[in-house]
This record gives structure tokens, C-alpha cells and sequence, in this order.
């Protein structure tokens, strides 16, 4: 047994076997910590009500059907459908009377979670899904369990990493790029990404690859950040600072070739546009380094 609560609880409605865990503080101002974990199996109708409450959860229903109320929407639940949620927003989950329901959960929190549900609901994810990856969850969520009731002295550290693989399968889930006309488009996204990889160099428009690759500009842009999670201009912002940072580190040329080199000709945007993604200035950086 753990300083933390592990419990079996059977009331009428409901048997679950759950972590109830408090982080160190060191976890709680720098790692994603668990709030709870666990698994519940309902003996009959049960609800669960709650707002306000500074938590993601997460859980997949292993079994039987329910639905879960949320930002307004209602959603059925059946095997193999995964809820994501902010807790901070009013929502119910109810197990339904004929095929009741065994569920898998963890509730967690920290500093770097809201940005990541913002980017996933960014790229297309959703609060309800269907995965066909179950066992991926479902052996997370034991792994967290497993650890958070051991006597690991470092467990905080290893249910930060589980933790983060769990938004990494969240975010896994994100990526489906739509099949169409045998592919042919989705090919010219790709195509699209290998020329900028290998033109960075060159003045490039939204208008200019979509003339040189027959594409819409607007399903181009759209396509494009579905595909990559990125937008055309990030990405290619992306190359060009990867590429600045090779060519200071390892070269005695100056920043303003530098610059040019990389597609950025303009001394002034060239620094602006580094330190927005670096925290710093090419100057500073070659020092650093």
C-alpha cells in the first residue's frame, strides 16, 4: 500500500478499484501528475455530475454502452470509444440500464496540458472518438495505476512519462488524412512538403504553389495543416530557422548571408522571425552554441 489511497468501493450503483494520488509539489509546478486512476464497473443506472473542477479526464469504455453530456452535445458510448474532456466545464457521463458499462480512467492535470487540448482540438480531435487502438489506453492507464500504487521513489517522474504518452496517443488520433480521388491530392500535399524541404531557399507564395502543383490555394492551406498540423508558412518558417541554426553553428558566415541563405533575405524579419521561435537572436544563439 502507498501513501496514496487505493480503494475498492462497491455501493449499489457502481464497483470500482481506484488511486486516489496526491503529487509532490516538485510534480505538480513542473510534470504532468495524476489526480486519479482507476476502473469501474456499474451494477446499475449510475450518473456522474461535476463542473468546476480543475482536471482533464480521460477514460475508454471497455465494455457494455453509456453516453456522457458535454459542452452541450450528448454522445452515445459503446466499446472502444474514448472521452476527452476539460472538467472545468459542466459534464455527466451515465452508464446505460440494459448494457451496463466497465470504464477505464485517469483524471490529471498541469502547467502544459491546456496547450495541448487546444492543439488537439485545433487539429481536429474530438471529445468523443472511436479508437481502434484500445489496448494502447488501456495499457497506459494500468501502467499509471501500477505505478502510482508502488513505492517507486521516482514515480512521479514515470507517471509524468505515461502521462505523456497517453497525449501522444491522443494526438495520434488527430492524424486522418482524407483518402479521395485515389489519393492523387493527398500526393500533392506530399509533394508540396518535399518542395519546400528542398526550395527554402526561393521566394515561395501560397499563390505560387498552388499554380505550380494545379491545387486550390484554400484546399491547399486547409490540406496542408490537416496533414501536418502545421500551416504552409509555419512549416516553411520551420526549415529555414533549422536550417539558420546549422549554418551559425557550423559556418563563419556572416548573419546577414546567413539570412539570405535561408530564404530571409531581410536583415530585420530574419532576426524578428528567429527569436520568435528561438527566444533569442541569431546572435546570441551562434554565442550560446
Amino acid at each position: 500500500m502507498s501513501q496514496n489511497e487505493l480503494s475498492y468501493f462497491t455501493d449499489r450503483a457502481v464497483r470500482s478499484d481506484r488511486v486516489i494520488y496526491t503529487p509532490a509539489m516538485f510534480a505538480k509546478d513542473a510534470l504532468l501528475y495524476l489526480q486519479e486512476v482507476g476502473e469501474l464497473t456499474a451494477l446499475k443506472d449510475h450518473s456522474s455530475h461535476r463542473k468546476d473542477l480543475e482536471s482533464f479526464l480521460f477514460f475508454v469504455v471497455k465494455d457494455g454502452a453509456g453516453e456522457v453530456e458535454y459542452a452541450g452535445e450528448t454522445y452515445r458510448l459503446a466499446p472502444g470509444d474514448c472521452v476527452w474532456i476539460d472538467c472545468r466545464k459542466p459534464y455527466c457521463h451515465r452508464s446505460s440500464s440494459d448494457r451496463l458499462w466497465t470504464l477505464q480512467w485517469v483524471h490529471f492535470y498541469g502547467n502544459s496540458v491546456d496547450k495541448v487540448y487546444e492543439k488537439y482540438l485545433e487539429r481536429g480531435g474530438r471529445n468523443v472518438f472511436h479508437t481502434e487502438k484500445m489496448s494502447g489506453y488501456t495499457h497506459l492507464l494500468e501502467a499509471v495505476y501500477g505505478v502510482a500504487d508502488s513505492e517507486d521513489y521516482i514515480r512521479d517522474m514515470r507517471i509524468n512519462e505515461y502521462l505523456q504518452r497517453l497525449l501522444t496517443l491522443l494526438m495520434e488520433e488527430t492524424y486522418r488524412p482524407v483518402k479521395e480521388n485515389g489519393s492523387e491530392k493527398q500526393e500533392s500535399i506530399r509533394n508540396i512538403k518535399d518542395y519546400l524541404e528542398a526550395h527554402y531557399e526561393e521566394r515561395i507564395s501560397l499563390e505560387d504553389l498552388a499554380q505550380r502543383f494545379f491545387i486550390n490555394k484554400f484546399y491547399l492551406m486547409k490540406r496542408f495543416k490537416q496533414t501536418y498540423g502545421v500551416t504552409v508558412n509555419s512549416y516553411l518558417m520551420q526549415i529555414r530557422i533549422t536550417r539558420a541554426k546549422q549554418l551559425l553553428r557550423f559556418t563563419d558566415l556572416p548573419i546577414e548571408r546567413i539570412g539570405e541563405k535561408c530564404g530571409i533575405p531581410d536583415p530585420n524579419y530574419f532576426t524578428r522571425a528567429f527569436k520568435k521561435l528561438e527566444g533569442l537572436t541569431p546572435g546570441k544563439y551562434r554565442r550560446m552554441w
